[in-house]
């Protein structure tokens, strides 16, 4: 399911308060009913993205990611201009990783009317959007399929990453703590994306803000270690963390009507 702009809104409120809210604040703050508030925080709990608790809602602590279908939804506006500026700074002819990802998998579909490049990726539905441009030269790694990410994972997919040097490093994250740490939730995902920051030139790092504060047990890298941050919206906290570390940020806003 599409997320509203309020249940949007409500996750963007609780990151900026620092993963807890009372169910009463937000029925003041929206000026709803607290039974519109209640089907609001119902739907997100069901989507795994809030914990209910006792009065309210926290960010829940996960150990495991979101269903792919789920994510393939969430925030997908968001992930689209993400791509579509990530896209305008690739020029012709240069070569990229494409790491695993909702994410990712849009920068590729974005990449339909690209006039050239070689990519290099793990990602299944980017391969299969890369196919559709025939100026774009694509290498799949092999590796163990993971059927719920439609991903290629494990030790020959890493390697294979390894084999390449390319321009640009392009690639998601489970989530983002409060002091910069990039996170995801298996070693094998750490793995593959720790190949690809260290044999790009330049690291762009694609998240929507839904991944500031997001759990996940992996430490993979840190906020220093990428070039550039596309990121649909910035709290403040977020922001301020990117000023601390002098992170190249490009926000990719909704255009004003």
């Amino acid at each position: 399911m599409q997320l509203s702009t309020r249940q949007q809104a409500i996750l963007t409120l609780l990151r900026e308060q620092g993963g807890v809210l009372a169910s009463g604040d937000l029925t003041d703050h929206f000026d709803v009913s607290v039974q519109t508030i209640r089907k609001d925080l119902n739907d997100l709990s069901d989507m795994g993205l809030v914990k209910r608790v006792h009065g309210g809602i926290t960010l829940p602590v996960q150990t495991h990611n979101l269903s792919f279908a789920n994510r393939c939804v969430i925030n997908l506006r968001a992930k689209q201009r993400i791509a579509e500026r990530v896209v305008a700074q690739l020029p012709e002819g240069c070569s990229l990783f494409l790491g695993i990802g909702t994410t990712p998998q849009q920068v590729a579909e974005a990449m339909l009317n690209h006039p050239g490049a070689t990519v290099i990726t793990n990602n299944l539905n980017a391969a299969l959007a890369l196919c559709r441009n025939s100026r774009i030269s694509t290498y799949l790694c092999g590796g163990r399929l993971r059927p719920s990410d439609q991903d290629l994972m494990g030790e020959d997919a890493t390697a294979y990453l390894r084999r390449f040097q390319v321009n640009f490093g392009i690639f998601g994250i489970g989530g983002l703590s409060a002091d910069g740490a990039l996170l995801d939730f298996s070693p094998e995902e750490s793995h593959i994306s720790q190949a690809i920051l260290e044999n790009c030139e330049q690291r762009f790092l694609v998240a929507d803000a839904s991944k500031y504060l997001r759990s996940a047990p992996v430490k993979t890298g840190h906020l220093n270690d990428i070039d550039r941050l596309f990121v649909d919206q910035l709290s403040a906290p977020f922001e301020d963390l990117c000023l601390r570390h002098d992170i190249d940020v490009v926000v990719c806003a909704e255009a004003a009507l």
